[in-house]
Protein backbone atom coordinates (compact mmCIF):
# COMPACT_ATOMS: atom_id res chain seq x y z
CA UNK A 1 0.00 0.00 0.00
CA UNK A 2 1.61 3.32 -1.52
CA UNK A 3 0.28 6.74 0.96
CA UNK A 4 1.62 10.01 -1.15
CA UNK A 5 1.15 12.65 1.16
CA UNK A 6 -0.54 16.30 -0.43
CA UNK A 7 -0.06 19.02 1.21
CA UNK A 8 -2.09 21.97 -0.55
CA UNK A 9 -0.27 24.65 0.00
CA UNK A 10 -1.73 27.57 -2.77
CA UNK A 11 -4.69 29.67 -1.32
CA UNK A 12 -4.89 33.11 -1.17
CA UNK A 13 -5.16 33.27 2.75
CA UNK A 14 -7.61 35.90 2.05
CA UNK A 15 -9.07 35.68 6.03
CA UNK A 16 -5.51 35.88 7.01
CA UNK A 17 -4.38 39.38 5.21
CA UNK A 18 -0.99 37.69 4.24
CA UNK A 19 -0.14 34.22 2.75
CA UNK A 20 -0.21 31.99 5.68
CA UNK A 21 2.41 29.47 4.09
CA UNK A 22 4.86 31.86 4.81
CA UNK A 23 3.99 32.90 8.29
CA UNK A 24 6.47 31.41 10.53
CA UNK A 25 6.46 28.44 13.17
CA UNK A 26 8.86 27.28 14.95
CA UNK A 27 11.61 29.25 12.86
CA UNK A 28 10.63 27.97 9.40
CA UNK A 29 7.83 28.62 7.13
CA UNK A 30 4.55 27.00 7.77
CA UNK A 31 4.34 25.17 4.88
CA UNK A 32 8.35 23.97 5.42
CA UNK A 33 7.15 22.96 8.89
CA UNK A 34 4.30 20.73 8.04
CA UNK A 35 6.67 19.61 4.96
CA UNK A 36 9.08 18.27 7.72
CA UNK A 37 6.29 16.39 9.83
CA UNK A 38 5.26 14.75 6.59
CA UNK A 39 8.21 13.51 5.42
CA UNK A 40 9.13 12.17 9.05
CA UNK A 41 6.42 10.03 8.86
CA UNK A 42 5.52 6.84 7.05
CA UNK A 43 4.05 8.18 4.25
CA UNK A 44 5.52 7.10 1.12
CA UNK A 45 6.74 11.00 -0.45
CA UNK A 46 4.77 14.28 -0.51
CA UNK A 47 2.94 16.35 -3.14
CA UNK A 48 3.06 20.06 -2.51
CA UNK A 49 0.46 22.35 -4.28
CA UNK A 50 1.41 25.97 -4.89
CA UNK A 51 -0.84 28.72 -5.87
CA UNK A 52 -0.54 32.17 -4.28
CA UNK A 53 2.77 33.64 -3.57
CA UNK A 54 4.15 30.49 -5.41
CA UNK A 55 7.63 31.97 -6.05
CA UNK A 56 8.20 32.60 -2.37
CA UNK A 57 6.59 29.40 -1.09
CA UNK A 58 8.81 26.78 -3.73
CA UNK A 59 11.47 28.80 -2.24
CA UNK A 60 10.40 27.63 1.61
CA UNK A 61 10.58 23.95 0.21
CA UNK A 62 13.81 24.17 -2.22
CA UNK A 63 16.02 21.98 0.22
CA UNK A 64 13.49 19.42 0.81
CA UNK A 65 12.33 16.48 -0.91
CA UNK A 66 8.92 16.73 -2.42
CA UNK A 67 6.97 17.08 -5.81
CA UNK A 68 6.15 20.62 -6.27
CA UNK A 69 2.72 21.02 -8.14
CA UNK A 70 1.58 24.81 -9.62
CA UNK A 71 -2.18 25.61 -9.73
CA UNK A 72 -2.54 28.33 -11.82
CA UNK A 73 -6.10 28.51 -10.71
CA UNK A 74 -5.74 28.53 -7.22
CA UNK A 75 -8.40 31.74 -6.70
CA UNK A 76 -11.05 29.29 -8.18
CA UNK A 77 -11.21 27.39 -4.76
CA UNK A 78 -9.82 24.11 -2.80
CA UNK A 79 -10.94 22.13 -5.38
CA UNK A 80 -8.68 22.84 -7.98
CA UNK A 81 -5.82 22.38 -5.63
CA UNK A 82 -6.80 19.37 -4.65
CA UNK A 83 -7.46 18.24 -8.50
CA UNK A 84 -3.87 19.29 -9.18
CA UNK A 85 -2.54 17.49 -6.70
CA UNK A 86 -4.61 14.39 -7.39
CA UNK A 87 -3.51 14.18 -10.95
CA UNK A 88 0.15 14.88 -10.19
CA UNK A 89 0.22 11.63 -7.78
CA UNK A 90 2.39 8.62 -8.85
CA UNK A 91 0.35 6.19 -11.07
CA UNK A 92 0.97 3.38 -8.37
CA UNK A 93 -0.36 5.34 -5.38
CA UNK A 94 -3.08 3.48 -3.36
CA UNK A 95 -4.44 6.51 -1.23
CA UNK A 96 -3.42 10.25 -0.87
CA UNK A 97 -3.37 11.97 3.06
CA UNK A 98 -4.62 15.47 2.36
CA UNK A 99 -2.42 17.73 4.45
CA UNK A 100 -3.58 21.60 5.14
CA UNK A 101 -1.07 24.27 5.08
CA UNK A 102 -3.16 26.14 8.05
CA UNK A 103 -3.04 23.55 10.45
CA UNK A 104 0.64 23.50 12.47
CA UNK A 105 0.04 21.24 15.50
CA UNK A 106 -0.11 18.15 13.33
CA UNK A 107 3.12 16.01 13.71
CA UNK A 108 4.35 13.06 12.19
CA UNK A 109 2.84 11.28 14.89
CA UNK A 110 -0.38 11.79 14.35
CA UNK A 111 -0.02 11.43 10.36
CA UNK A 112 1.74 7.61 11.74
CA UNK A 113 -1.35 7.06 13.70
CA UNK A 114 -4.04 7.72 10.87
CA UNK A 115 -1.66 5.38 8.27
CA UNK A 116 -1.77 2.94 10.34
CA UNK A 117 -5.93 3.26 11.26
CA UNK A 118 -6.38 3.11 7.28
CA UNK A 119 -3.84 0.45 6.64
CA UNK A 120 -5.65 -2.06 9.50
CA UNK A 121 -8.92 -1.82 7.08
CA UNK A 122 -7.58 -1.83 3.55
CA UNK A 123 -11.25 -2.05 1.86
CA UNK A 124 -12.13 1.36 3.45
CA UNK A 125 -12.30 4.05 0.53
CA UNK A 126 -11.44 6.63 3.09
CA UNK A 127 -10.28 7.76 6.66
CA UNK A 128 -11.66 10.82 8.54
CA UNK A 129 -10.20 11.77 11.94
CA UNK A 130 -12.99 12.61 14.62
CA UNK A 131 -12.42 14.54 17.82
CA UNK A 132 -14.66 15.12 20.06
CA UNK A 133 -18.01 14.73 17.41
CA UNK A 134 -15.97 16.50 14.82
CA UNK A 135 -14.50 16.08 11.75
CA UNK A 136 -10.73 17.27 10.77
CA UNK A 137 -7.78 16.69 8.84
CA UNK A 138 -5.81 15.26 7.24
CA UNK A 139 -8.04 12.98 5.89
CA UNK A 140 -6.92 10.13 3.77
CA UNK A 141 -8.36 9.07 0.47
CA UNK A 142 -8.03 6.02 -1.46
CA UNK A 143 -7.54 6.27 -5.06
CA UNK A 144 -10.69 4.54 -6.09
CA UNK A 145 -12.25 8.01 -4.83
CA UNK A 146 -9.45 10.74 -7.01
CA UNK A 147 -11.83 10.94 -9.96
CA UNK A 148 -14.85 11.43 -8.45
CA UNK A 149 -12.96 14.14 -5.89
CA UNK A 150 -11.55 16.17 -9.22
CA UNK A 151 -14.86 16.78 -10.25
CA UNK A 152 -15.45 19.14 -6.65
CA UNK A 153 -15.33 22.85 -7.71
CA UNK A 154 -15.09 25.86 -5.72
CA UNK A 155 -14.06 25.83 -2.44
CA UNK A 156 -15.88 22.29 -1.59
CA UNK A 157 -13.76 19.83 -0.06
CA UNK A 158 -14.17 16.18 0.18
CA UNK A 159 -16.90 16.23 2.63
CA UNK A 160 -19.72 16.11 -0.17
CA UNK A 161 -18.30 12.93 -1.46
CA UNK A 162 -17.97 11.23 1.87
CA UNK A 163 -21.41 12.02 2.53
CA UNK A 164 -22.31 9.23 -0.58
CA UNK A 165 -19.94 6.57 1.32
CA UNK A 166 -20.04 6.85 5.30
CA UNK A 167 -20.61 3.36 5.67
CA UNK A 168 -17.33 2.61 3.74
CA UNK A 169 -14.96 5.26 5.72
CA UNK A 170 -13.15 5.10 8.51
CA UNK A 171 -14.12 7.61 11.38
CA UNK A 172 -10.92 7.62 13.29
CA UNK A 173 -11.50 8.80 16.80
CA UNK A 174 -8.34 10.35 18.16
CA UNK A 175 -7.86 12.28 21.32
CA UNK A 176 -5.65 14.86 19.85
CA UNK A 177 -7.47 18.08 19.17
CA UNK A 178 -4.58 18.99 16.69
CA UNK A 179 -7.06 17.72 13.70
CA UNK A 180 -9.75 20.41 14.12
CA UNK A 181 -7.15 23.07 15.43
CA UNK A 182 -6.44 25.59 12.05
CA UNK A 183 -4.85 29.23 11.85
CA UNK A 184 -6.69 30.55 8.75
CA UNK A 185 -7.47 34.23 10.25
CA UNK A 186 -5.01 36.67 12.68
CA UNK A 187 -6.65 35.75 15.62
CA UNK A 188 -6.79 32.20 15.26
CA UNK A 189 -2.62 32.86 14.32
CA UNK A 190 -2.13 34.66 17.45
CA UNK A 191 -4.42 31.98 19.69
CA UNK A 192 -1.85 29.57 18.63
CA UNK A 193 1.17 31.30 20.19
CA UNK A 194 0.33 32.28 23.80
Amino acid sequence: MKIVGLLLAAGQSSRMGQPKQLLLWKNRPLVAHIAHEALNSQLDGLTVVIGAAGEHVQAALRDLPVTIVSNPAYAAGISTSLAAGLRALPSDTTAAMILLVDQPLVTSRLINDLIAAYRATPTALALVPMYQGQRGNPVIVGAPLFAELQTLQGDTGARTVFQRYTDQIIWYQTNDPAIIIDADTPEAWQALHP
